[in-house]
């Protein structure tokens, strides 16, 4: 039935115009023969990286490539990494569809890492449908105009007379066809159109585009066939573990390395000094940390030999952090004036003097591992000066530019193969394993697969950063919200705060109370933090929004009603120019129609439930999508919680690519916050992680999984991603679920379930 759903949500958006990004981009098309006969076409549309075009004018290029062999099947590279978000099977199809190829025809491949051909190849931000569905239409529409062409030259007729069905150019008078293998050797042969005026198909008349599409790599996944990173072999290749301080920066002084050498299997046991490239994102793990490599015949002797390792560890100033300090910490620094404000408007403190009705409360949330199923691994083989490197990475540039500083030669010596991912959720922009494996091999004289443990992986994340906030709130006699006060007391690094740890001017409800303030203190922390799926917003939602909650709770509101209220009327909000080109405006439009969506599909106050049982509510912007999500969910007499349903309702623009990759990112979006709620946490003491495992660190088990439906609300706005922005609302809306089920208001995360014992 979600699916039916999502598929009707296909047939809407079809149903009108696009519209398409209004960022210009100059393009530039070539074409050259391929081996063997096959029409190659290598698209380069600028905008995310610099690098040399024909005849050596600097332009910025984004590459995609089209092979057609004689035999008419069409091979389509995907240039970003794929790492269970779907870009391996939706890019190829923005390109397949404008190309007008029939898909069973296509083959995807994975792109070489090359910044010269293809500019910015990453998985991060939700970026790749912004970034790449209008250009990549282009590239499609621009070879099937070529293949046109080329059938024009063929018949002697103006190329007015042609069209093309899937895989063929036809003659519209006489109804003649040519495929586009045929084609090929003469498409080749075709001067490229300009791309800013090649014709585009109207969305009405995509067949590909919108169509529930099965992942290109599915079939070797449930086979068993290797794409990942931890299945790579190549020649001569040893195994290696690398066992780092358990305090984050700490450093081995000696170890016991004869004894590990003599042990069955091991080739080389070393220690391997540091090295900090500069220049690099901080606190996210993408340098080479000290620590101790045991390299062996295979990786169960490797990781055997660990059992046996002692190190005498530096373990340096962290060894004083904990978990417990941080919380001291944060108490101590409320009680004070925030060191900065981020956002201030009217007269916060008069107005909350004034306020008929004023509310405070404080809001925890804990440091939160990726932990993704595969370990952090690497394969590499150092020889003559140059490293060849398979790596299941989301940032293949930053990671051979990271693996050339580490090991002192030129970038163009660094090989990188892009392997398939095992998940990434952000920690595969690091790339401290990549800068180890090659290290290692360099050190060893082989070609070596480093692999993690899990206790490793765990253990050396750069994590989801805590935070701690102080909110105050002032209602009038209405209820409305007219003042409105967060201290949020983050972490530091250096003078700046920790990767991913801090707070944008722009948070809801700023901008929507006369009188409000958002304000920042912090306190140092040696903890490697950067980005978690949806970063920030995946722990800035809960708090903030289950916040509102308790507002609308005690002005007597209904919670969602109130969440419209606060936008009031249509408008637009510009952000600030951001890191990626110009600013998107923030459209309250949206937000109201996704929150009066979520409240028709989920039947919001209108449904009779049972005891201890509850609805929430939340909604939360991020990564260019607008997201509103409904749970329900009950309370066991003992305290155990259990997420009965989702619903969720997105707006992502004009269109979804593949309805089948999308309903899988918004549901394991959504499972991936409920999982966060229930039981994840990181706690640090003496500087290091307490969590080794899945017996102490929570995943979402199966029989916890509701169902969730998904609806798309369909705009005419550019297409944007979902690998992200369907995570931050659910956990808001699922604590306020549970308030709405048992009364108890959760402040801290993750849920304790004896605080909601009945009593």
């Amino acid at each position: 039935m979600r699916g039916e759903r999502v598929a009707e949500s296909g047939r809407e958006q079809r149903s009108g115009g696009v519209s398409e990004s209004g960022v210009s981009r100059r393009t530039f098309l070539v074409a050259s023969a391929a081996a063997g006969g096959g029409l190659l076409l290598d698209f380069a549309v600028p905008g995310l990286a610099q690098a040399q075009g024909p005849g050596g004018a600097a332009s910025l290029w984004l590459n995609a490539y089209i092979r057609i062999t004689p035999d008419g099947i069409v091979t389509i590279v995907a240039k970003n990494p794929e790492i269970g978000q779907g870009v391996k099977t939706a890019l190829p199809m923005i390109i397949a569809e404008e190309l007008d190829c029939d898909w069973k025809n296509v083959r995807t491949e994975q792109a070489p890492n090359d910044p010269k051909e293809f500019g910015a190849q990453f998985a991060g931000g939700s970026l790749s449908t912004p970034f790449n569905y209008a250009p990549l239409r282009q590239v499609g529409a621009a070879a099937r105009h070529m293949l046109m062409a080329a059938a024009a030259a063929t018949w002697h007729v103006p190329i007015e007379q042609c069209d093309t069905l899937p895989g063929m150019v036809r003659h519209k008078p006489t109804g003649r066809t040519l495929t586009y293998g045929k084609l090929c050797p003469r498409a080749c042969t075709i001067k490229p159109p300009d791309l800013k005026t090649v014709a585009l198909k109207d969305p009405k008349d995509f067949r590909i585009i919108g169509q529930f599409t099965a992942g290109v790599d599915n079939p070797a996944i449930v086979t068993g066939k290797p794409l990942f990173g931890i299945d790579v072999s190549v020649p001569g290749m040893r195994y290696a573990v690398f066992e780092k301080c358990p305090v984050f920066g700490g450093k081995p002084v000696s170890a016991n390395l004869d004894v590990i050498r003599s042990l069955p299997g091991v080739r080389h046991a070393f220690i391997v000094p540091g090295a900090q490239p500069t220049g690099l994102p901080d606190g996210m793990q993408t340098s080479l940390q000290d620590g101790v490599a045991i390299v062996a015949e295979t990786w169960w002797q490797a990781n055997r030999a660990l059992d046996r390792l002692e190190v005498q560890w530096d373990e340096g100033p962290v060894a004083t952090q904990s978990s417990a300090g941080y919380a001291a910490t944060a108490a101590q620094l409320a009680q004070g004036n925030p060191e900065k404000v981020i956002f201030t408007e009217g007269d916060v403190k008069g107005a909350l003097a004034g306020a008929t009705h004023v509310l405070e409360a404080n809001y925890f949330y804990p440091f939160v591992s990726h932990s993704p199923m595969e370990p952090m691994n690497t394969t590499a083989h150092f020889q003559d000066g140059k490293v060849e490197i398979w790596s299941p990475t989301q940032m293949p540039m930053q990671g051979q530019m990271n693996v050339a500083k580490t090991l002192g030669v030129p970038p163009p010596n660094v090989t990188v193969h892009i392997t398939r991912s095992g998940g990434g959720f952000g920690r595969r922009l690091g790339s401290d394993f990549m800068c180890e494996a090659a290290m290692i091999s360099k050190m060893a004289g082989e070609p070596v697969k480093l692999l993690w443990n899990r206790r490793q992986d765990m253990q050396h994340d750069y994590y989801r950063p805590a935070g701690f906030h102080y909110f105050k709130a002032g209602l009038d006699a209405d209820g409305k919200l007219i003042a409105f006060r967060d201290h949020f007391i983050t972490f530091s690094n250096g003078a700046k705060p920790s990767n991913s740890a801090d707070l944008s001017a722009t948070e809801f409800p700023a901008r929507f109370v006369k009188h409000c303030e958002l304000a920042m203190s912090m306190q140092p922390l040696g903890v490697p933090t950067g980005p978690l799926r949806a970063p920030q917003s995946n722990a800035l939602a809960y708090a903030f929004q289950s916040f509102i909650d308790e507002i609308a709770i005690a002005a007597g509101k209904d919670p969602l009603q109130y969440r419209i209220d606060l936008f009031g009327e249509d408008r637009l909000f510009m952000p600030p120019k951001g890191p990626f080109g110009p600013p998107v405006p923030f459209s309250t439009a949206r937000a109201k129609g996704v929150l009066a969506m979520v409240r028709e599909k989920s039947g919001w106050g209108t449904r009779k439930l049972p005891p201890r049982t509850g609805m929430g509510v939340a909604f939360y912007y991020s990564h260019l999508g607008y997201f509103a999500e409904v749970v329900q969910a009950s309370v066991a007499e003992e305290g155990m919680v259990k997420v009965d349903k989702v619903w969720v309702v997105g707006d992502c623009g004009s269109q979804i690519i593949n309805p089948s990759g999308a309903l899988n990112q918004v549901q394991g979006a959504a499972l991936d916050g409920i999982a966060q709620a229930l039981g994840q946490e990181i706690t640090i003491d003496r500087g290091r992680v307490v969590q080794s495992n899945f017996n102490d660190y929570n995943l979402l088990r199966m029989n916890q999984a509701p169902p969730v439906e998904v609806h798309f609300r369909i705009t005419p706005n550019p297409p944007t991603g979902l690998g992200e922005p369907a995570l931050p609302p659910v956990v808001p809306a699922l604590c306020n679920a549970i308030y709405a089920a048992t009364g108890k208001r959760l402040r801290k995360l993750p849920i304790d379930t004896a605080a909601l014992k009945s009593a």
